[in-house]
Protein backbone atom coordinates (compact mmCIF):
# COMPACT_ATOMS: atom_id res chain seq x y z
CA UNK A 1 0.00 0.00 0.00
CA UNK A 2 1.25 3.25 -1.22
CA UNK A 3 0.12 6.90 0.11
CA UNK A 4 0.88 9.77 -2.61
CA UNK A 5 -0.08 12.92 -3.71
CA UNK A 6 -3.70 12.83 -1.81
CA UNK A 7 -4.95 16.21 -0.13
CA UNK A 8 -8.40 16.93 1.67
CA UNK A 9 -8.58 21.17 1.39
CA UNK A 10 -11.67 23.24 2.30
CA UNK A 11 -11.93 26.44 0.16
CA UNK A 12 -14.59 29.44 -0.35
CA UNK A 13 -16.46 30.36 -2.86
CA UNK A 14 -16.54 34.31 -2.46
CA UNK A 15 -17.76 34.68 -5.71
CA UNK A 16 -20.90 33.24 -4.67
CA UNK A 17 -22.23 35.49 -1.71
CA UNK A 18 -25.52 34.89 -0.79
CA UNK A 19 -27.97 37.67 0.74
CA UNK A 20 -26.89 36.62 3.93
CA UNK A 21 -23.22 37.82 3.05
CA UNK A 22 -22.40 34.28 3.62
CA UNK A 23 -20.16 32.31 0.91
CA UNK A 24 -20.19 28.53 -0.10
CA UNK A 25 -17.58 26.00 1.80
CA UNK A 26 -16.41 23.39 -1.11
CA UNK A 27 -14.28 20.81 -0.66
CA UNK A 28 -11.46 19.50 -2.97
CA UNK A 29 -9.71 16.30 -3.21
CA UNK A 30 -6.23 16.38 -4.92
CA UNK A 31 -4.81 12.99 -5.73
CA UNK A 32 -1.89 12.37 -8.20
CA UNK A 33 -2.31 15.68 -9.05
CA UNK A 34 -5.83 15.41 -10.28
CA UNK A 35 -8.21 18.17 -8.24
CA UNK A 36 -12.06 17.40 -7.77
CA UNK A 37 -14.23 20.16 -6.45
CA UNK A 38 -17.51 19.55 -4.55
CA UNK A 39 -20.14 21.51 -2.81
CA UNK A 40 -20.00 20.66 1.59
CA UNK A 41 -23.75 22.32 1.72
CA UNK A 42 -22.32 24.66 4.88
CA UNK A 43 -22.22 28.31 4.43
CA UNK A 44 -19.28 30.93 6.22
CA UNK A 45 -18.95 34.48 6.23
CA UNK A 46 -15.53 35.10 4.94
CA UNK A 47 -14.30 37.36 7.52
CA UNK A 48 -14.84 34.38 9.92
CA UNK A 49 -13.23 31.82 8.04
CA UNK A 50 -9.58 30.87 9.18
CA UNK A 51 -7.79 29.39 6.16
CA UNK A 52 -4.87 28.03 7.81
CA UNK A 53 -6.75 26.12 10.54
CA UNK A 54 -9.41 25.18 8.14
CA UNK A 55 -12.13 26.11 10.37
CA UNK A 56 -14.67 28.51 11.28
CA UNK A 57 -13.04 31.12 13.85
CA UNK A 58 -16.47 31.51 15.77
CA UNK A 59 -17.76 30.26 18.90
CA UNK A 60 -21.17 30.50 18.60
CA UNK A 61 -23.49 26.56 18.44
CA UNK A 62 -23.94 27.17 14.52
CA UNK A 63 -19.86 27.00 13.99
CA UNK A 64 -18.93 24.97 16.31
CA UNK A 65 -21.74 22.21 14.64
CA UNK A 66 -20.61 23.47 11.33
CA UNK A 67 -17.01 23.18 12.29
CA UNK A 68 -17.61 18.98 13.52
CA UNK A 69 -19.94 18.16 10.05
CA UNK A 70 -16.50 19.76 8.09
CA UNK A 71 -14.57 17.11 10.22
CA UNK A 72 -16.73 14.47 9.65
CA UNK A 73 -16.77 15.18 5.96
CA UNK A 74 -12.81 15.23 5.54
CA UNK A 75 -12.77 11.58 7.48
CA UNK A 76 -15.26 10.13 5.59
CA UNK A 77 -13.14 10.83 2.67
CA UNK A 78 -10.17 10.29 3.66
CA UNK A 79 -11.53 6.21 4.74
CA UNK A 80 -12.86 6.63 1.61
CA UNK A 81 -9.36 6.75 0.08
CA UNK A 82 -7.33 4.01 2.38
CA UNK A 83 -9.88 1.84 1.55
CA UNK A 84 -9.29 2.12 -2.20
CA UNK A 85 -5.86 2.30 -0.98
CA UNK A 86 -6.61 -1.44 0.04
CA UNK A 87 -8.61 -2.68 -2.76
CA UNK A 88 -6.24 -1.20 -5.17
CA UNK A 89 -3.51 1.44 -6.08
CA UNK A 90 -5.11 2.03 -9.54
CA UNK A 91 -7.96 4.72 -8.63
CA UNK A 92 -8.21 8.25 -9.56
CA UNK A 93 -9.53 10.72 -7.69
CA UNK A 94 -13.12 10.10 -8.86
CA UNK A 95 -13.43 7.14 -7.40
CA UNK A 96 -12.62 8.53 -4.26
CA UNK A 97 -15.88 10.70 -4.69
CA UNK A 98 -17.80 7.62 -5.68
CA UNK A 99 -16.65 5.86 -2.73
CA UNK A 100 -17.52 8.94 -0.12
CA UNK A 101 -20.87 9.08 -1.86
CA UNK A 102 -21.70 5.59 -1.65
CA UNK A 103 -22.11 4.70 -5.04
CA UNK A 104 -20.44 2.67 -7.57
CA UNK A 105 -17.09 2.99 -9.23
CA UNK A 106 -17.40 4.18 -12.65
CA UNK A 107 -15.23 1.48 -15.22
CA UNK A 108 -11.95 2.99 -15.22
CA UNK A 109 -11.49 4.33 -18.80
CA UNK A 110 -7.62 3.80 -20.39
CA UNK A 111 -5.83 5.83 -23.02
CA UNK A 112 -5.27 3.39 -25.22
CA UNK A 113 -8.65 1.76 -24.99
CA UNK A 114 -10.90 4.89 -25.27
CA UNK A 115 -8.32 6.30 -28.59
CA UNK A 116 -9.41 2.75 -30.03
CA UNK A 117 -12.86 3.61 -29.52
CA UNK A 118 -12.87 6.89 -30.89
CA UNK A 119 -11.05 5.63 -33.83
CA UNK A 120 -13.68 2.64 -34.49
CA UNK A 121 -16.33 5.43 -34.22
CA UNK A 122 -14.92 7.76 -36.80
CA UNK A 123 -14.01 4.69 -39.28
CA UNK A 124 -17.49 4.93 -40.29
CA UNK A 125 -17.14 8.22 -41.19
CA UNK A 126 -14.72 7.57 -43.90
CA UNK A 127 -15.74 8.86 -47.27
CA UNK A 128 -18.81 10.90 -45.73
CA UNK A 129 -17.40 13.18 -43.23
CA UNK A 130 -14.09 12.18 -42.81
CA UNK A 131 -10.83 11.07 -45.18
CA UNK A 132 -9.33 8.30 -44.97
CA UNK A 133 -5.92 10.31 -44.67
CA UNK A 134 -6.91 11.74 -41.68
CA UNK A 135 -8.29 9.02 -39.65
CA UNK A 136 -4.56 7.14 -40.67
CA UNK A 137 -2.78 10.11 -38.59
CA UNK A 138 -4.79 9.85 -36.04
CA UNK A 139 -4.77 6.00 -35.77
CA UNK A 140 -0.79 6.88 -35.64
CA UNK A 141 -1.14 9.35 -32.64
CA UNK A 142 -2.63 6.46 -31.13
CA UNK A 143 0.06 4.26 -31.71
CA UNK A 144 2.77 6.76 -30.66
CA UNK A 145 0.94 6.89 -27.68
CA UNK A 146 0.90 3.35 -26.79
CA UNK A 147 4.65 3.47 -27.41
CA UNK A 148 5.15 6.20 -25.23
CA UNK A 149 3.19 4.69 -21.99
CA UNK A 150 5.16 1.76 -22.72
CA UNK A 151 8.65 3.46 -22.61
CA UNK A 152 7.91 5.94 -19.55
CA UNK A 153 5.34 3.76 -17.26
CA UNK A 154 6.33 0.18 -18.50
CA UNK A 155 2.62 -0.57 -18.58
CA UNK A 156 0.66 -1.13 -21.99
CA UNK A 157 -1.79 1.73 -21.31
CA UNK A 158 -2.59 4.14 -18.57
CA UNK A 159 -5.55 5.41 -17.06
CA UNK A 160 -7.32 8.38 -18.45
CA UNK A 161 -8.33 10.42 -15.56
CA UNK A 162 -4.50 10.17 -13.99
CA UNK A 163 -3.33 12.34 -17.32
CA UNK A 164 -1.90 15.74 -16.16
CA UNK A 165 0.15 18.47 -17.82
CA UNK A 166 2.95 16.57 -16.80
CA UNK A 167 1.60 13.85 -18.93
CA UNK A 168 1.99 15.78 -21.78
CA UNK A 169 5.36 17.63 -21.79
CA UNK A 170 6.71 14.18 -21.20
CA UNK A 171 4.78 12.71 -24.36
CA UNK A 172 6.31 15.84 -26.00
CA UNK A 173 9.77 15.14 -24.68
CA UNK A 174 9.88 11.29 -25.62
CA UNK A 175 8.50 12.87 -29.51
CA UNK A 176 11.59 14.83 -29.98
CA UNK A 177 14.59 12.32 -28.12
CA UNK A 178 12.76 8.90 -28.58
CA UNK A 179 11.24 9.41 -31.94
CA UNK A 180 13.53 12.31 -33.30
CA UNK A 181 10.13 14.02 -34.44
CA UNK A 182 10.59 17.67 -35.45
CA UNK A 183 8.91 20.38 -33.34
CA UNK A 184 5.88 20.72 -36.53
CA UNK A 185 5.30 17.22 -36.11
CA UNK A 186 5.55 17.07 -32.52
CA UNK A 187 2.50 19.55 -32.40
CA UNK A 188 0.17 18.20 -34.79
CA UNK A 189 0.70 15.45 -33.19
CA UNK A 190 -0.09 16.66 -29.67
CA UNK A 191 -2.95 18.65 -31.25
CA UNK A 192 -4.86 15.42 -32.42
CA UNK A 193 -4.27 13.64 -28.67
CA UNK A 194 -5.65 16.88 -27.44
CA UNK A 195 -8.55 16.28 -29.18
CA UNK A 196 -9.24 12.75 -27.87
CA UNK A 197 -8.96 14.80 -24.36
CA UNK A 198 -11.91 17.54 -25.07
CA UNK A 199 -14.05 14.39 -25.98
CA UNK A 200 -13.44 13.23 -22.99
CA UNK A 201 -14.26 16.16 -20.84
CA UNK A 202 -17.32 17.00 -23.30
CA UNK A 203 -18.20 12.71 -22.38
CA UNK A 204 -18.12 13.97 -18.84
CA UNK A 205 -15.38 10.73 -18.54
CA UNK A 206 -12.44 13.47 -17.20
CA UNK A 207 -13.26 16.42 -15.16
CA UNK A 208 -11.15 19.02 -16.61
CA UNK A 209 -8.90 19.29 -19.87
CA UNK A 210 -5.92 18.59 -17.66
CA UNK A 211 -4.05 20.10 -21.21
CA UNK A 212 -5.76 23.97 -20.76
CA UNK A 213 -2.47 25.52 -20.10
CA UNK A 214 -0.41 23.52 -22.07
CA UNK A 215 1.17 26.13 -24.48
CA UNK A 216 2.88 24.66 -27.75
CA UNK A 217 6.11 25.73 -28.70
CA UNK A 218 5.90 27.55 -31.84
CA UNK A 219 7.76 27.30 -35.01
CA UNK A 220 9.10 29.64 -37.18
CA UNK A 221 8.84 28.10 -40.69
CA UNK A 222 9.71 29.97 -43.75
CA UNK A 223 7.69 30.05 -47.19
CA UNK A 224 9.43 28.80 -49.97
CA UNK A 225 8.22 29.21 -53.29
CA UNK A 226 9.73 30.25 -56.78
CA UNK A 227 10.09 33.80 -57.89
CA UNK A 228 9.02 35.17 -60.98
CA UNK A 229 12.60 34.75 -62.71
CA UNK A 230 12.82 31.06 -60.81
CA UNK A 231 9.10 30.25 -62.62
CA UNK A 232 10.41 31.44 -66.03
CA UNK A 233 13.19 29.27 -65.64
CA UNK A 234 11.48 26.11 -64.71
CA UNK A 235 8.97 26.57 -67.67
CA UNK A 236 11.35 27.35 -70.64
CA UNK A 237 14.68 24.97 -69.81
CA UNK A 238 14.34 22.05 -72.15
CA UNK A 239 13.80 18.88 -70.53
CA UNK A 240 13.60 15.89 -72.48
CA UNK A 241 12.83 12.67 -70.29
CA UNK A 242 9.05 11.97 -70.42
CA UNK A 243 8.61 11.64 -66.57
CA UNK A 244 10.65 15.07 -65.59
CA UNK A 245 8.69 16.96 -68.62
CA UNK A 246 5.11 15.32 -66.93
CA UNK A 247 6.32 16.30 -63.15
CA UNK A 248 7.67 19.60 -64.39
CA UNK A 249 3.98 20.59 -66.78
CA UNK A 250 2.33 19.54 -63.56
CA UNK A 251 4.40 21.53 -61.07
CA UNK A 252 3.81 24.31 -63.22
CA UNK A 253 0.42 24.04 -63.51
CA UNK A 254 -0.18 23.75 -59.93
CA UNK A 255 2.26 26.84 -59.55
CA UNK A 256 -0.99 28.69 -61.82
CA UNK A 257 -3.86 27.09 -60.14
CA UNK A 258 -2.51 26.48 -56.33
CA UNK A 259 -4.23 23.31 -55.88
CA UNK A 260 -2.30 20.18 -53.85
CA UNK A 261 -1.24 17.12 -55.13
CA UNK A 262 -5.01 15.30 -53.90
CA UNK A 263 -6.99 17.85 -55.80
CA UNK A 264 -4.37 17.38 -58.83
CA UNK A 265 -4.27 13.72 -59.01
CA UNK A 266 -8.25 13.48 -58.86
CA UNK A 267 -9.00 16.48 -61.23
CA UNK A 268 -11.57 15.55 -64.05
CA UNK A 269 -13.18 17.59 -66.83
CA UNK A 270 -16.14 17.44 -64.99
CA UNK A 271 -14.74 20.24 -62.25
CA UNK A 272 -14.07 22.65 -65.22
CA UNK A 273 -17.32 25.06 -65.40
CA UNK A 274 -17.31 27.63 -67.66
CA UNK A 275 -18.26 30.72 -64.95
CA UNK A 276 -20.36 34.11 -64.84
CA UNK A 277 -17.35 35.71 -67.03
CA UNK A 278 -17.50 32.99 -69.50
CA UNK A 279 -13.88 32.16 -68.45
CA UNK A 280 -13.33 28.26 -67.60
CA UNK A 281 -13.30 27.97 -63.71
CA UNK A 282 -11.76 24.74 -61.70
CA UNK A 283 -15.18 23.87 -59.02
CA UNK A 284 -13.73 21.07 -56.79
CA UNK A 285 -14.04 20.74 -53.12
CA UNK A 286 -10.37 20.36 -50.56
CA UNK A 287 -10.18 16.87 -49.34
CA UNK A 288 -8.16 18.45 -46.27
CA UNK A 289 -11.08 20.78 -45.08
CA UNK A 290 -13.85 19.77 -47.41
CA UNK A 291 -14.28 23.85 -48.41
CA UNK A 292 -15.44 24.51 -52.06
CA UNK A 293 -13.13 26.21 -53.93
CA UNK A 294 -13.62 27.86 -57.49
CA UNK A 295 -10.49 29.19 -59.38
CA UNK A 296 -10.03 31.10 -62.57
CA UNK A 297 -7.90 29.13 -64.53
CA UNK A 298 -5.22 31.05 -65.86
CA UNK A 299 -3.68 30.76 -69.50
CA UNK A 300 -0.76 29.30 -68.54
CA UNK A 301 -2.69 26.44 -66.88
CA UNK A 302 -4.92 26.35 -69.51
CA UNK A 303 -1.98 25.33 -71.96
CA UNK A 304 -1.14 22.62 -69.85
CA UNK A 305 -4.97 21.31 -69.83
CA UNK A 306 -4.82 21.08 -73.33
CA UNK A 307 -1.89 18.95 -73.78
CA UNK A 308 -3.07 16.59 -71.74
CA UNK A 309 -6.66 16.74 -72.32
CA UNK A 310 -8.22 13.42 -73.91
CA UNK A 311 -11.07 11.03 -74.11
CA UNK A 312 -10.44 9.99 -70.42
CA UNK A 313 -12.58 12.07 -68.06
CA UNK A 314 -9.30 12.47 -65.74
CA UNK A 315 -7.07 15.01 -67.38
CA UNK A 316 -3.60 13.90 -65.62
CA UNK A 317 -2.12 10.66 -66.18
CA UNK A 318 -1.17 9.24 -62.68
CA UNK A 319 1.51 9.96 -60.70
CA UNK A 320 2.67 9.04 -56.55
CA UNK A 321 3.59 11.88 -54.64
CA UNK A 322 6.56 10.66 -53.50
CA UNK A 323 7.62 9.91 -57.47
CA UNK A 324 6.63 13.88 -57.98
CA UNK A 325 9.02 15.34 -55.41
CA UNK A 326 11.78 12.83 -56.23
CA UNK A 327 11.67 13.81 -59.92
CA UNK A 328 11.30 17.62 -58.81
CA UNK A 329 14.68 17.18 -56.92
CA UNK A 330 16.37 15.67 -60.53
CA UNK A 331 14.92 18.58 -61.99
CA UNK A 332 15.74 21.55 -59.74
CA UNK A 333 19.48 19.34 -60.24
CA UNK A 334 19.39 19.97 -63.90
CA UNK A 335 17.99 24.05 -64.09
CA UNK A 336 20.27 25.12 -61.50
CA UNK A 337 17.84 25.45 -58.66
CA UNK A 338 18.73 25.87 -54.86
CA UNK A 339 15.93 25.43 -53.08
CA UNK A 340 14.33 22.07 -52.16
CA UNK A 341 11.42 21.95 -54.35
CA UNK A 342 8.55 19.64 -53.25
CA UNK A 343 4.73 19.95 -54.74
CA UNK A 344 3.40 21.92 -51.68
CA UNK A 345 5.80 24.97 -52.99
CA UNK A 346 3.90 24.83 -56.52
CA UNK A 347 0.85 26.01 -53.96
CA UNK A 348 3.39 28.28 -52.04
CA UNK A 349 4.31 30.21 -55.27
CA UNK A 350 1.08 30.71 -56.20
CA UNK A 351 0.16 32.27 -53.05
CA UNK A 352 3.11 34.47 -52.94
CA UNK A 353 4.41 35.08 -56.58
CA UNK A 354 0.84 34.66 -58.98
CA UNK A 355 -1.19 36.27 -56.28
CA UNK A 356 0.69 38.48 -53.73
CA UNK A 357 3.29 39.80 -55.40
CA UNK A 358 0.64 40.94 -58.11
CA UNK A 359 -1.62 42.82 -55.75
CA UNK A 360 -4.31 40.04 -55.05
CA UNK A 361 -5.71 41.22 -51.27
CA UNK A 362 -5.06 38.89 -48.96
CA UNK A 363 -8.68 37.82 -48.82
CA UNK A 364 -8.96 36.65 -52.24
CA UNK A 365 -5.71 35.27 -51.47
CA UNK A 366 -7.35 32.80 -49.12
CA UNK A 367 -10.36 32.03 -50.74
CA UNK A 368 -8.69 30.58 -53.87
CA UNK A 369 -6.29 28.52 -51.66
CA UNK A 370 -9.56 26.66 -49.58
CA UNK A 371 -8.07 27.86 -46.42
CA UNK A 372 -10.67 27.28 -43.32
CA UNK A 373 -10.25 30.83 -42.29
CA UNK A 374 -8.03 33.98 -43.17
CA UNK A 375 -6.33 34.01 -40.64
CA UNK A 376 -4.34 30.41 -41.27
CA UNK A 377 -3.39 32.61 -44.79
CA UNK A 378 -1.99 35.78 -42.47
CA UNK A 379 -0.02 33.38 -40.40
CA UNK A 380 1.28 31.54 -43.62
CA UNK A 381 2.17 34.54 -46.01
CA UNK A 382 2.42 37.54 -43.41
CA UNK A 383 5.59 37.34 -44.41
CA UNK A 384 5.54 37.51 -48.26
CA UNK A 385 3.36 40.80 -48.13
CA UNK A 386 6.16 42.33 -45.64
CA UNK A 387 8.69 41.00 -48.78
CA UNK A 388 6.19 42.97 -51.32
CA UNK A 389 6.52 46.19 -49.18
CA UNK A 390 10.37 46.06 -48.60
CA UNK A 391 10.73 45.75 -52.45
CA UNK A 392 8.19 48.81 -53.54
CA UNK A 393 10.24 51.15 -50.67
CA UNK A 394 13.23 49.74 -52.10
CA UNK A 395 11.95 50.65 -55.70
CA UNK A 396 10.62 54.15 -53.69
CA UNK A 397 14.45 54.64 -52.41
CA UNK A 398 16.16 54.44 -55.49
CA UNK A 399 13.39 56.84 -57.23
CA UNK A 400 14.82 59.67 -54.51
CA UNK A 401 17.77 58.78 -54.80
CA UNK A 402 17.52 59.24 -58.78
CA UNK A 403 15.92 61.95 -58.61
CA UNK A 404 16.36 63.76 -55.85
CA UNK A 405 12.74 64.15 -55.14
CA UNK A 406 8.89 63.06 -54.38
CA UNK A 407 6.27 63.47 -56.13
CA UNK A 408 3.84 64.95 -54.33
CA UNK A 409 -0.14 64.77 -55.36
CA UNK A 410 -1.66 67.96 -56.51
CA UNK A 411 -3.38 69.42 -53.41
CA UNK A 412 -7.36 70.21 -53.84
Amino acid sequence: MKKENFTILFVLKKVRLNNKGQCPINVRVTYRGVRKENATGYFVEPKKWDASRQVINSKSFGAINNNAQLDLIKQKIKNSYLSLLLESEDFGVNDVYLKYLGKPLKEKEFVVIYFQKYLDKIYKLIGKDLQLATWKKYNYVNVQVMGFIKWKYKKKDFPLEQITLQFLNEFEYYLKTEQNQGQSTINKAIQRFRKLIKIAVAEDVLNKDPFVLYKPKKVKKDVIFLTTAELKLIEETSIFQPRLQLTRDLFIFCCYTGLAYSEMSRFEKGNIQIGFDDVNWIQMRREKTQRQISIPILPKAQEIIDKYSTDLNLIFPSISNQKFNSYLKEIADIIGIQKRLTHHTARKTFASTVLLFNNVPMEIVSELLGHSNMLITQESYGKVVQRKVSDEMRKLKSKIANSGYIDHPIPF
